[in-house]
Parts: C-alpha cells; structure tokens; sequence
C-alpha cells in the first residue's frame, strides 16, 4: 500500500481546532468538513490540495479536543498519509479508526519541504522525497493497522 502526492507543510502543535474549526462541528458530513479544512492557518489549502497529497508537521501534530472531525477532514480533503515528528496519541487512534494512514518519522518531517513530491511505502515504512532524492524509515505499519486502512476504517473493517 503507498501513498503519493505533494507536501503540504505545518509546525509544532497544530490543534484539532486548527485543522477543523469548532464552529463547523455541527456538520459530521466529510464534504462539507473539508471545505473548512485548515482555513485558520492555511485559507488557500482547500483550493491546493489534490487528491492523494501528503500532509507534513512537526511535533504534537492533532494535539487538543479528542474529535474525530479532525482526520475525517483532513482525508476528505484529499490528504492520503500525514507525517509527523509526533502525534498527540488520541489523534493517532482516530486518524486509523478512519482510515487515515499517519507515520511518525522526525527526520522526513524535519527535512521534507511544503511542494516536494513525496511517495509514502506503507508495508516497509520507507518515505521517498522524489524532488530531492532522499529517503527516510518510518515505521511500517503492523498488518493490523493496514487491514484497517484498508478497509476506509475501524467501523468498516469489523463489518467487512
């Protein structure tokens, strides 16, 4: 399973209500949550982002309020992988209950640059930045996380 796509860039402690605003948590439609994806930090997000690109951060990435709007947002926008220095755990085991495929992984996160065209190998952990040639080890998914991911989610791969 691989993802691959263009970077989008983020720092240190990028917050659930960052990634999606408290006032659009009265809507649970993924459509309509990636509309306001992002649009605090970044307004012209929703219009870059293409399906199958990369989300990077830096440290505490989902950081905040334990909602799942957040990843639910974020791969309905489009974003195939997010790569992070570290994830604050409760956003990790959201972003998998969906089906969002996220990689810790400090040296990528710290090297790779927001336009770089990256390729994610999710089976090795192994992170390829195909603009600059480099490559980084992440940790590979174990086989049940993938099943998950696959599956779009925790929900679906219990009823699969």
């Amino acid at each position: 399973m691989k993802a691959h796509g263009t970077v989008h860039k983020y720092g240190d402690n990028v917050d659930t209500d960052v990634i999606i605003p408290a006032r659009y948590l009265n809507s649970s439609d993924p459509a309509e949550l990636a509309k306001k994806c992002m649009e605090d930090i970044d307004p012209e997000f929703v219009g870059r982002v293409k399906a199958g690109d990369i989300m990077i951060a830096n440290k505490n990435f989902g950081c905040g309020s334990s909602r799942e709007h957040a990843p639910i947002a974020i791969k309905a926008a489009g974003i195939s992988c997010v790569i992070a220095e570290t994830f604050a755990r409760i956003f990790f085991r959201n972003a998998i209950n969906i089906g969002l495929p996220i990689i810790e992984c400090p040296e990528a996160a710290k090297e790779i640059e927001a336009g770089d065209e990256v390729e994610v190998d999710f089976d090795n952990g192994k992170i390829y930045d195909i603009s600059k040639g480099t490559s980084y080890e992440g940790q590979p998914f174990p086989e049940f996380m993938q099943k998950i991911i696959k599956a779009e989610g925790l929900i679906n791969y219990i009823n699969g």
